[in-house]
């Protein structure tokens, strides 16, 4: 009996042009790539995406676009330019997406805006990429995730309560603004197969993070309510923190739902707090929070870690030790989903990197090579498209490769 034919992943056959750098725009990218997409990344021929050099490099290389990079062609064309604007009204007649992140009226002022990409191919959706969307007082602003993350209110309610507002030491805005982008291409090509027709996406890096901040508009509508910063500690719940054990780890728990509360509780020997009248609600115990992280909190400091975590999973009760990269490299649950997976590559040889998003039982997706070198695929991406070695050549004397 023969091994069945593995299913072509679920995008093969989509075609995405990546014109955009650093995080949001790329990682949208990625994760379309990731599922079987036909990913062209396009840079300027003498500024790359700024993200092969952003944090650390070996031998000359960077990390994180390895990560960023992977499952990606990589060509070069200055938008710019005559012969690139040419050329990639050309690659547009191609593509079913073109990713961008341009400030608005960028591609309009080279001639290259959505009624002439969507005159050159009618199907195609164009996902564009700002710190304020394409519209309104503050759309021309510079927009990086550092500032959506302080406009959007996150900043205000992180940090501790007579400290100042904190910042992710990472591209939060970034990374849930690339996940919406990417959710919002397979919204308007599921139109597209409606329709037959493209069109525009407007994603600014301000709005989805509001989203995942969750009701803190509602509340203040509707009862005037500004959330204040509590570090770790939730207004909603109690006992939620980090605890320190005597071996010097840190835990972390959660006791988001009423019966893991009390199962903390009889677990810590405090059990008599459960009578306590505010124990009966999530916002009652948040008020007493520091009754509840004192029991917790002496309770756990006199065990080390491996004990507090094989009590609670024994008693059924939420936590999580607090883990640095290390850690996750060797985590067995990490290990058994292969959420961290080796990915051989010709520059570095092999790398870790987080696997693909999700698993598709039927038609998963898969790395198949890490970020590959500036340019590395321009003239064969350009050969397919028709041009000539002259043409090509032509265009690389103009500069515009």
């Amino acid at each position: 009996m023969t091994n069945p034919v593995p299913a072509p992943a679920p995008l093969t056959g989509l075609r995405v042009l990546d014109l955009a750098t650093l995080f949001a725009g790329p990682l949208a990218a990625t994760l379309l790539g990731d599922f079987g997409a036909e990913v062209v990344k396009i840079e300027h021929p003498r500024r790359p995406d700024p993200s092969r050099s952003h944090g650390p490099s070996k031998d000359g290389v960077g990390l994180w676009w390895k990560l960023l990079g992977r499952n990606k062609r990589t060509t070069t064309l200055d938008l710019s330019a005559p012969g690139g604007r040419t050329t990639l009204l050309r690659l547009a007649g191609t593509a079913d997406v073109i990713v961008e992140n341009f400030r608005p009226g960028t591609l309009e002022k080279w001639g290259l805006g959505w009624p002439e990409l969507s005159a050159a191919n009618p199907r195609l959706v164009l996902a564009r990429i700002t710190g304020f969307g394409q519209y309104g007082p503050h759309a021309h602003r510079p927009g990086f995730g550092t500032l959506a993350e302080a406009l959007s209110g996150f900043a205000a309610i992180t940090g501790e309560p007579d400290g100042p507002p904190v910042l992710p030491p990472f591209g939060l805005a970034d990374a849930i603004a690339g996940l919406t982008t990417a959710y919002a291409v397979m919204t308007a090509l599921a139109a597209r197969d409606r329709t037959g027709r493209g069109q525009v996406i407007d994603t600014a890096l301000i709005e989805p993070i509001l989203t995942a901040l969750g009701p803190q508009p509602l509340w203040y509508d509707q009862l005037e309510y500004v959330q204040p910063r509590t570090g770790n500690r939730s207004p909603n719940i109690a006992p939620r923190n980090t605890y320190r054990t005597a071996d010097g780890s840190w835990v972390a728990v959660s006791t988001s739902a009423q019966s893991v509360a009390e199962r903390v509780m009889r677990l810590v020997g405090r059990p008599e707090l459960i009578a306590e009248p505010w124990f009966a609600t999530g916002t009652g115990r948040a008020r007493n929070a520091d009754v509840l992280d004192e029991a917790v909190g002496a309770w756990i400091a006199r065990r080390t870690r491996e004990e507090v975590v094989d009590a609670f999973e024994k008693a059924e009760a939420a936590v999580a030790p607090v883990q640095d990269v290390r850690d996750v490299m060797a985590d067995p649950q990490y290990r058994a989903l292969d959420t961290i997976t080796t990915v051989d590559d010709p520059e570095l040889g092999p790398l870790r990197m987080q696997n693909v998003l999700f698993r598709l039982s039927a038609t998963p997706g898969a790395i198949r090579w890490a970020g590959r070198p500036h340019g590395a695929d321009t003239d064969a991406v350009l050969a397919e498209l028709g041009l000539t070695e002259a043409e090509i050549a032509d265009l690389r004397a103009e500069g515009a490769l």
